[in-house]
């Protein structure tokens, strides 16, 4: 005997699932579409400046020769460090030494000629002195004489003048005698002609040593050569730059960092680095200069960071990566900038999820970086808010994903 449901029990037990069905779908339809949402969390918060650049060394020097001479030597190789007074290029040296004699043997003649104005002419001076003195005496002892016979008529007018002659050429004598003597002493003229010819001559003897140490390039400090254009047998003129020197001592990065941040940088604001040659060796630099002006074509802003200690893998002209801490907020509340809408405008807002249903809610931010946004007022820490590239607007029910 067959048991027949009747009809009314058999629409309602086979409608009951489309009913939970219908129910579930009609719940889920008052509860809006699934979104993916994120949190406001609170936490701490460094602001930083990315930005690449260069090593770079405070200054490089040109090394370059003086003279034009024909090199022998260059005992030096591109890359290789070097000392202060290393030697780095010698030339040809054959002129240079033969004039540094000649001007040693000129110092030695005007020494020469002083010390003979000294121990010969000033005693023959002298001599030749008391010799017109003696001659002027007796010349003038023989005119008075001669003027006693004149008078007494035992000579004529011819022999008086000729002793008169005498006279006055002995007292000529005695001038010129005296004369002689005064400049062969010390504060004579030709003692000074004798001692400017010394000054001179030695003055030509520095100026020949220089000119023959210009033979002898050395390392004016210690540093790292980065550039090597001279070869042995190579004729090098003054002008051409042979070598070029970098100091060792302070290292500089240079960047370039986009003038929209430049409101953000400070003197003094510190950093972390890495050369993108060996990314994993991090290393402290400190932010020492900041260009005043823009570059034209890029919009940028040149900033130089001081590194005190350089890893020793560092090397001139190597491209490295900076990180900038340019502000700091312990505990800040913060949220991804993909939440916020109209972020750069003066009235930024977000929409946040609040008890199943969206709704806008104005924001005023603070610090920024490629990952977070500071909140400084409009939202607590732990709500729920939309990611702005959700097709969703205010006023609708939402589920979060």
């Amino acid at each position: 005997m067959s048991h027949r449901l009747p009809r009314p029990f058999k629409l309602i037990l086979f409608g009951l699932p489309s009913l939970a069905l219908l129910g579930w779908f009609g719940l889920r339809w008052w509860q809006g579409p699934e979104i993916t949402v994120e949190a406001v969390v609170r936490r701490d918060f460094v602001q930083s400046v990315v930005a690449s650049g260069h090593v770079e060394t405070p200054h490089r020097v040109d090394i370059g020769a003086q003279i034009t001479s024909t090199v022998r030597q260059v005992p030096v190789l591109e890359g290789q460090a070097v000392k202060a007074g290393d030697l780095l290029v010698e030339l040809a040296a054959d002129e240079q030494r033969a004039a540094r004699q000649q001007a040693d043997l000129a110092v030695l003649q005007a020494v020469s000629r002083l010390r003979q104005l000294r121990e010969v002419q000033s005693p023959v001076a002298e001599q030749n002195l008391r010799q017109a003195e003696i001659n002027l005496n007796n010349a003038n002892a023989a005119l008075r004489r001669s003027q006693a016979l004149f008078a007494q008529g035992f000579i004529g007018d011819a022999a008086l003048d000729e002793v008169r002659k005498s006279a006055a050429l002995a007292g000529a004598q005695m001038n010129s005698a005296q004369k002689l003597y005064a400049s062969s002493l010390a504060s004579g003229s030709e003692h000074d002609i004798a001692s400017t010819a010394i000054l001179e001559a030695r003055q030509n003897a520095l100026a020949a040593h220089a000119r023959a140490a210009y033979t002898t390039i050395k390392a004016p400090f210690s540093g790292l050569l980065i550039a090597r254009n001279v070869e042995v047998g190579d004729v090098v003129q003054p002008g051409k730059v042979l070598m070029v020197l970098s100091p060792q001592g302070r290292t500089q990065l240079v960047v370039e960092v986009d003038e929209r941040n430049l409101r953000l940088l400070a003197v003094g604001q510190s950093a972390l680095s890495s050369a993108d040659a060996y990314p994993q060796q991090q290393f402290s630099a400190r932010l020492a200069y900041i260009n005043p002006g823009i570059n034209l074509q890029t919009g940028a802003v040149q900033v130089k960071l001081d590194v005190a200690d350089p890893p020793a893998t560092l090397r001139q002209d190597m491209t490295v990566s900076v990180d900038i801490e340019v502000a700091r907020r312990p505990k800040a509340l913060l949220v991804s900038p993909r939440v916020i809408h109209d972020i750069d405008s003066g009235s930024p807002w977000v929409l946040r999820l609040l008890d199943g249903q969206t709704d806008k809610r104005m924001v005023k931010l603070g610090l920024r970086s490629n990952l977070w946004v500071e909140l400084l007022e409009g939202l607590s820490e732990g709500e729920i808010v939309i990611p702005a590239s959700q097709a969703v607007v205010a006023g609708v029910r939402a589920r979060a994903r």
